[in-house]
C-alpha cells in the first residue's frame, strides 16, 4: 500500500491532513510508510495507491483545495486498500 500526503509549500491545511492520515493508519494498525511530497499539487491531497481519497481535484496543479480530505474518506480508502491485501 502506498500512502501519500501531497501539498503546496505553506499550505495551512497540510499539517492537519498529515495528522489525520497518521491517526487513521494507527487506528487500523497498518504497518505502512506515509510519504510526504511538497510541490505543485492541489493542496492538501491524500492519495492511497495513487488515487485521491476525495476524487479528482477540480483544479490541476498548484491550488488550495476546498474539499480537504476527511476522516471518513481516508478511512474508507485505507480499508479498501487493506482489503485488497495491500498491508
Amino acid at each position: 500500500m502506498t500512502i501519500e500526503v501531497v501539498y503546496l509549500t505553506g499550505c495551512p491545511h497540510a499539517a492537519d491532513a498529515l495528522a489525520l492520515v497518521r491517526r487513521c493508519v494507527a487506528r487500523l494498525r497498518l504497518d505502512v510508510a506515509i510519504v510526504e511530497r511538497e510541490g505543485d499539487y492541489p493542496s492538501p491531497s491524500v492519495r492511497v495507491n495513487g488515487r485521491d481519497v476525495m476524487g479528482q481535484p477540480r483544479a490541476a496543479g498548484p491550488a488550495c483545495r476546498l474539499d480537504v480530505p476527511t476522516e471518513a474518506r481516508v478511512m474508507s480508502a485505507l480499508v479498501a486498500a487493506a482489503g485488497d491485501g495491500a498491508r
